[in-house]
């Protein structure tokens, strides 16, 4: 049928009467699920339930992730060396070992309907990608396919359970000596209306995590009625871990926490039993068999025994017959994303409170701020109610130093803690809206999270965590929030990307000084590079290559030991100070200085800039870095590997980026450091390197109309 203009002209009048208030309603409420891709590759999902939602981000996830989370997942499954070979043997050995996949069925039969169904969508989103895209997925990583519920709970455990929490105590165990295992650092601030220049709560998220594997995060939007949170989840993972919606954020730190515990066995001669409260007990043991892909494609059968005590797991045995036995936080690794899902749907501080007073994450300090002014920080852990001791007794270890653990005898249940019986939400360390209207941590413990201080370790248990300690960066994050009064927006920006090298302020001086008493020409030269020094670590920052050198020499092996004037706990932001020894550090200095004038590859020798040397590398990308690692006290932190040109590349620091103001409407800067994506050929691997060198952050794209005005690609869902 045609229809004339005057025709069309009345339609359009009768549509606007009577159909708008429907079509407002369905915009608010799609009836299918869809996925708008901006042009950083971020995916805005948009549903009409929550499944859909999931759907989407399964979707979104094999996209973005698929090669990299397929991977995972058949790790998780520990049938990793099945599917590609004797590389992955050994970490399926420990996957079996552990029952990850045992434990992952047990999480998944305990889960309500509605759980089960997000999952699945999930699942279902992950599978359907792979099916209409099978060109974009690597031939081997299919083998994994398809997907099912279990594999991410699996994950969930082995990434969380395994990794983080219990991490440093499996290393240990494993190797039964020194335990080098690098876990991921951050940094989180929030910042009180009374301490903004506008009046308004800020939020900074800042975590430090992995530029590779499991670590990596996927940026994304969820938006559904009652759901429009904005964020990022850790890759294969079905909810959001740092996140924010229209009333408030939270963002998260590694903290300094003890959910897990070593203990040694005395074995009987024939490995069948170990003493416990004066009796022989048998342990429960189970045989497996993992296949093992050889280069032919033919699969070898590799027998493993796993033998579990009333403690845990038996994770290694020594030749003279005794074992070690691990005990982790933590079993129901799942819980935390459903924590993690109920604080994104949270409204107002009463509600978060509600989502996270269970204690399900079992791990990581939480950082949170509100558009109603509210700010704090939770010491979030599972901590077992020990019987007797202090942290030392039942860890020995701290950030700085994880190469002793506390190994507990394990012939009496005195020290065998109850799983289910942990200190409450009321007993964990956290301070609301503090006096000074600021809150920091750098992965420290939580005591120094303000100053002057408003949490006494005192009131806690002596095991929860250790005594008052801090290094460069803690301190660095402490004196940018006290030093300004009235802090704006831009101002928190520039803050978070600072590359001052705090460890400057201790030892520096004394070091130049020390090094102009020398009658070798080599450290008068460098004595003289390091006076003409920014004291950052920015590209063009000539004499921090040398500094980094020095301190790795010098301050790395010898510590707190390294300074003449300890850290005082009451004098915080002025100590340390002074060299120890500064004939020794001199000595340090000429060793490194004549190793870099000899180089000279670099068309340098000691006086090269320092983006020369640290490079940001990610696929394709490679441009000059800026940022030190933890050591130097940069907030803007990357830990760097030598590459095979001798210069470096970040493998783990400044990843997920966040700074928020909780004003009317929601203001938010965003960075995905690697890019959203590390699929090959996607042109967002890497593609906000260029931001990241330059110091900025992106806006966050919130709204329908922005996320339309910078669109790259949109795909509906019908049905779903």
């Amino acid at each position: 049928m045609l229809f004339t203009r005057k025709t069309r002209f009345l339609l359009g009048l009768l549509l606007l009467l009577f159909i708008v208030p429907a079509v407002s309603i369905a915009q608010d409420t799609p009836t299918s699920t869809e996925i708008l891709w901006d042009t950083w590759g971020v995916p805005h999902i948009y549903a009409p339930d929550n499944d859909g939602l999931f759907y989407g981000l399964g979707w979104a996830q094999a996209q973005n992730h698929g090669d990299l989370i397929l991977e995972l997942y058949g790790q998780a499954r520990g049938r990793a060396a099945e599917y590609w070979g004797e590389d992955y043997l050994a970490d399926d050995q420990l996957t079996r070992t552990l029952g990850v996949a045992q434990d992952a069925e047990a999480q998944y039969a305990a889960l309500s309907d509605e759980w089960r169904g997000y999952l699945e969508s999930f699942v279902a989103g992950i599978n359907d990608y792979a099916a209409e895209h099978a060109d974009q997925i690597v031939d081997d990583r299919e083998a994994v396919l398809p997907i099912v519920p279990t594999d991410i709970i699996a994950h969930g455990i082995r990434v969380l359970r395994w990794t983080f929490t219990a991490g440093r105590g499996v290393a240990a165990a494993s190797q039964w000596a020194d335990n080098q295992i690098n876990l991921s650092g951050s940094n989180a601030w929030a910042i009180a209306p009374s301490r903004s220049a506008n009046g308004n709560a800020m939020l900074v998220a800042n975590p430090h995590q992995p530029w590779s594997g499991a670590g990596l995060w996927i940026e994304a939007h969820l938006v559904a009625p009652g759901v429009n949170v904005y964020g990022a989840a850790l890759v294969g993972g079905p909810t959001l871990g740092i996140a924010f919606n229209e009333h408030l954020g939270w963002t998260h730190t590694v903290n300094t926490h003890d959910g897990w515990d070593l203990y040694e066995l005395t074995v009987s001669d024939d490995g069948s039993t170990y003493l416990y409260d004066g009796e022989q007990v048998a342990f429960e043991t189970s045989d497996e068999t993992i296949l093992v892909k050889q280069a032919d494609g033919t699969l070898m059968e590799t027998p493993i025994t796993v033998r579990r005590s009333v403690h845990g797991t038996i994770l290694a045995q020594r030749e003279d017959g005794s074992a070690i036995a691990i005990r982790a936080v933590g079993a129901n690794s799942f819980a935390a994303a459903q924590e993690w899902w109920e604080m994104g749907l949270a409204q107002n501080f009463e509600e978060f409170q509600a989502a996270v007073s269970n204690v399900r994450i079992p791990m990581f300090t939480m950082m949170y701020a509100d558009q109603d002014g509210n700010i704090m920080h939770l010491f979030n852990e599972i901590v077992p109610r020990r019987s007797e001791g202090d942290w030392d007794f039942w860890n020995n270890t701290t950030l700085l130093d994880t190469s002793n653990p506390a190994i507990l005898p394990g012939d009496t249940s005195t020290y065998v803690w109850d799983e289910a019986d942990h200190l409450s939400f009321d007993e964990l360390p956290k301070l609301i809206n503090p006096t000074s209207g600021w809150l920091q941590n750098a992965n420290e413990p939580p005591w120094t999270t303000t100053y002057p201080y408003e949490i006494d370790a005192a009131d806690y248990p002596a095991y929860i965590s250790p005594a008052p300690y801090v290094w460069p960066r803690p301190i660095t994050s402490m004196r940018l929030l006290y030093d300004d009064e009235s802090i704006t927006f831009d101002e928190l920006v520039e803050y978070k990307h600072s590359t001052f090298i705090e460890l400057t302020n201790w030892v520096l001086d004394d070091l130049i000084a020390a090094a102009r008493e020398s009658d070798s020409e080599v450290v008068l030269q460098a004595a003289d590079v390091l006076a003409g020094w920014d004291r950052q670590a920015n590209a063009d920052s000539v004499g921090a290559v040398l500094f980094v050198a020095w301190a790795n020499a010098y301050i790395s092996p010898n510590g707190f030991a390294s300074f003449s004037t300890p850290w005082d706990y009451n004098d915080p932001l002025n100590t340390p100070r002074g060299l120890a020894d500064p004939e020794a550090a001199v000595a340090a200095l000429e060793e490194v200085a004549d190793g870099l004038e000899s180089l000279r590859v670099l068309g340098a020798g000691m006086d090269v800039p320092y983006g020369d040397v640290f490079r940001l590398r990610f696929g394709d990308v490679d441009l000059p870095a800026n940022g030190a690692e933890d050591l130097l006290g940069s907030f803007r932190t990357l830990t760097f590997a030598q590459d095979t040109d001798l210069r470096f590349r970040p493998t783990q620091g400044d990843s997920y980026i966040a700074v928020i103001e909780f004003s009317d409407p929601i203001r938010a800067q965003v960075l995905l450091s690697y890019g959203n994506s590390t699929q090959p050929g996607s042109p967002h691997m890497g593609d906000q390197l260029a931001l990241f060198a330059e110091k900025e952050l992106r806006e966050a794209w919130l709204t329908r109309e922005q996320i339309e005005a910078n669109l790259e690609n949109q795909v509906v869902f019908e049905g779903r």
